[in-house]
């Protein structure tokens, strides 16, 4: 009859924790109680405060007892692999005599030996987990364990013996003494073992970095392949103990071992990553069929010695059971390597309820995701979308398309994803619930500050998780703080080096504030570590273009030709170029081809998005007819949010304000919370409605409420320039003079959007009308340069040539 009650998962190897029970330890010393496995030390039940590696440092001293440590082995045990100075350790050791209350004038508890080390001072009693001591002084050799019981008595409790019936003789005496001692030094020396086989199988600390291998899966069934991986992830990051190396971070190491970034992660390759990373262990998993039950491994390994830090192992009756069998391995695991029993109660929502009890929709998500990482936004769709169809609950999946779609830039379909994901955020993880909650408010609702909230205590639970930076970095650059916005990036990529995405952000972050050469840094990073991202060839695009370095611009563009995703955003950063330079004819030419890519790939909204866009910069340089029409057939194509602003704004610039003003009523009753909508967007719609009824006045009013956000948004600060304008018609030539200069000023907020450019023509008016002729002409000629090959039939042009001529 076959066992079905234990099946080694990997066949060969053994498993020396398998069937574990060593007790748990602690040791007492004074009125101290030191616990290794949830690494706290307490004085008399009151938790003391000491650091990961002061606590490593306390508790080598204890477990060798009164026998001197030497500086050298306590750094060789402490940071095995890391040169450290000897000052590092005399400051831990400062800091524990403080915390154990040690002073100047009597070291009580650790003993300095001038040229040879420490020495712990005091008695340790030892205690197994059922409370009973098995050594009242521990040291660090059987030898010295055996002296010490024989010099020093066995703190037990008395036991009550029967009085004897009959006096025996000595000889018997003396044989039950010698078996006693004899006892007493096999324990000793079973003790000794047992501590360093714990020694050995450290516990892994919050610091600690740990890489996931795929599990070895020799069903036969497809669907666990990658599936059983993620899930360990989910369950394993939802915890703030841990820290699992990132998929960006996995395959750029495998293309810094000279493997495809989609190789498999088997045992011997995630050894190497580890030892690359310097991560403490590798977790790796099986799954194996015992007729039509399954039997899941997980192990966890130190990278460097190859040591089996802890196993566990699971059944499950069905395939459907298999999710709820990882769930077990992974929480008992969790609690092997350290974390504490209330950080396991807490963060441990099973992965079925944190991702899909669906294997199928869970293999597509997880595929999803390492083809979002090594391809980009659109080639992950697919699976992403098939992920929703199997599990039409699957919370984080919603999540995850409504963020591809952000990048996309198809905002409608953004909104409609996070909805969903917010919707069915009850039984996510924690983790999980943080980042639906933020990309909610952030993408869905448009409450920015409340999305803000969330991310602070997003951070409180989860300080190293990279992706709560992303995410704050975004949020105030379209809140116009771009200073912050800066900060947050930049720790976003000093938690994860190893993603296009985050040196993308980076790269723009430098770009907004104008400091050209440290984006031009970035964007070398990047390319020595091979990194790529869909939105870094539009980084580099607009670095190249406010550099003046058309050749590179030139380079860029082709660059993404016949990639899906990016060549239609190069396209139309080309056609903005153009218009940038008053070549419309081109940039129309530009603008369609942009939208033709766009769509072939599905993404109308962004296609709508680009010829709204244009009609924007067809409408400042004077062609109404042309915005008119460009901007009807961008609002027929796709009606979000975006659309509607960049529509219902050229439409009150071309004199169509009872539309324009239709268009906001629309938008104000579907974005009512939205912190962009209401402070940005309706007060720069409403102020150019105000300009067109010649009431300037009301426009500045109604422009006040965006100045502490007026550089946010997309990067199209139409607050000033409007306001601009208003100071124009108010004939207030200085005050307009300075908007203007405030638009060009920041070059890299603005980038190549037209207005930019038109906003030179803009301040030529201005200061024309303040009587400053001269900086007048300066700035007329700065835009005729601009514009010297500019379509000529252009009425900006025609008034602007005529305007300099009455100044000469």
């Amino acid at each position: 009859m076959v066992d079905f009650r234990y099946v080694p998962p990997w066949p060969g190897i053994r498993y020396p924790y398998a069937m574990n029970t060593d007790p748990k330890v602690v040791y007492e010393f004074g009125p101290f109680r030191m616990d290794p496995d949830k690494q706290v030390l307490l004085r008399d039940g009151q938790l003391i405060a000491v650091t990961p590696k002061g606590f490593e440092t306390l508790l080598v001293l204890v477990r060798r007892g009164r026998e001197v440590v030497s500086k050298e082995e306590l750094l060789k045990e402490i940071w095995p692999d890391s040169f450290v100075e000897e000052a590092n350790l005399s400051q831990h050791i400062f800091k524990l005599r403080k915390a154990l209350g040690d002073t100047l004038e009597g070291e009580r508890y650790i003993v300095t030996l001038p040229g040879r080390g420490y020495r712990f001072a005091v008695p340790v009693r030892t205690i197994t987990e059922g409370g009973e001591v098995l050594i009242a002084q521990m040291r660090s050799r059987a030898q010295i364990v055996i002296e010490e019981h024989a010099s020093e008595p066995v703190e037990t409790q008395p036991v009550a013996l029967p009085p004897p019936a009959h006096a025996k003789p000595k000889w018997r005496k003396w044989l039950l003494r010698s078996a006693i001692a004899a006892a007493i030094a096999i324990a000793g020396l079973g003790l000794l073992l047992l501590l360093r086989h714990h020694q050995t199988s450290r516990a892994l600390t919050e610091t600690d970095t740990v890489v996931l291998a795929d599990f070895a899966n020799s069903t036969g069934d497809p669907v666990f392949d990658g599936t059983l991986r993620q899930g360990m992830a989910v369950q394993l990051e939802q915890s703030p103990f841990w820290s699992v190396i990132s998929e960006q971070r996995m395959q750029q190491t495998l293309r810094l071992m000279g493997r495809p970034a989609d190789a498999r992660i088997n045992r011997e390759t995630a050894r190497e990553i580890c030892a690359r990373t310097g991560s403490a262990a590798v977790l790796e998993g099986s799954i194996a069929s015992l007729g039509t039950q399954y039997v899941l491994g997980l192990r966890a390994e130190n990278c460097r010695s190859g040591d089996v830090l802890a196993d566990e192992q699971a059944q499950a009756a069905r395939k459907e059971d298999v999710l709820g069998a990882l769930d077990k391995t992974a929480i008992r695991l969790r609690s092997k390597l350290g974390e504490s029993l209330n950080s396991v109660e807490k963060y441990a929502t099973p992965v079925e309820e944190a991702t899909t009890p669906s294997l199928e929709a869970l293999n597509a998500y997880s595929l999803g995701r390492k083809v979002f990482f090594e391809k980009g936004n659109t080639a992950a769709l697919p699976y992403l979308q098939r992920a929703v169809e199997l599990d039409p609950n699957f919370a984080i999946a919603y999540r995850a398309l409504g963020a591809m779609y952000l990048n996309l830039n198809q905002p409608g379909r953004m909104a409609e994803n996070v909805r969903k994901a917010y919707e069915l955020r009850e039984k996510v993880s924690e983790r999980e619930r943080f980042y639906i909650e933020s990309t909610y408010y952030w993408m869905g609702t448009g409450e920015l500050e409340k999305a803000i909230t969330v991310e602070e205590l997003w951070r409180q639970s989860y300080p190293r998780d990279y992706a709560l930076y992303v995410h704050l970095g975004v949020i105030y650059t379209r809140l116009g703080n771009l200073e912050k916005a800066l900060e947050e990036t930049r720790e976003s990529v000093r938690l994860e080096p190893n993603s296009g995405i985050n040196y993308m952000n980076l790269c723009i972050a430098y770009i907004y504030l104008d400091r050209l050469d440290e984006a031009e840094a970035v964007v070398k990073q990047a390319e020595e570590r091979k990194l790529e991202s869909e939105g870094l060839l539009g980084a580099r695009y607009q670095l190249a273009f406010l550099k003046g370095d058309t050749a590179q611009m030139a380079h860029t563009v082709s660059a993404a030709m016949g990639k899906p995703g990016t060549e239609d955003v190069l396209l139309d950063a080309q056609a903005n170029t153009e218009a940038w330079h008053g070549r419309w004819k081109d940039a129309r030419q530009l603008t369609r081809r942009a939208m033709s890519s766009a769509e072939q790939n599905e993404a109308r909204e962004t296609a709508a998005g680009y010829e709204a866009r244009m009609a924007l910069g067809e409408v400042e340089s004077g062609m109404r007819e042309e915005a008119r029409s460009d901007a009807y057939a961008a609002i027929k194509l796709a009606s979000n949010r975006d659309v509607l602003e960049r529509v219902a704004l050229t439409l009150a610039l071309a004199g169509d304000t009872a539309a324009a003003e239709k268009l906001a009523a629309e938008l104000d009753r579907t974005f009512p919370l939205d912190t962009l909508v209401q402070r940005y967007r309706l007060p720069a719609i409403t102020a150019a409605v105000a300009l067109q009824h010649k009431d300037a006045k009301r426009a500045v009013e109604l422009l006040q409420v965006t100045s502490p956000i007026e550089l946010g948004d997309n990067g199209e600060p139409f607050p000033i320039y409007l306001r601009g304008e208003a100071y124009l018609m108010l004939h207030d030539g200085n005050a307009a003079a300075a908007e203007f200069q405030k638009f060009i000023d920041h070059r890299g907020r603005v980038g190549n959007f037209p207005w930019g450019a038109l906003a030179r023509l803009q301040l030529a008016r201005a200061c024309a009308l303040s009587g400053d002729k001269t900086k007048a002409k300066i700035a007329y000629q700065d835009f005729l340069t601009l514009w010297k090959n500019a379509d000529p039939d252009i009425p900006a042009l025609k008034q602007a040539k005529a305007e300099y001529a009455k100044l000469q």
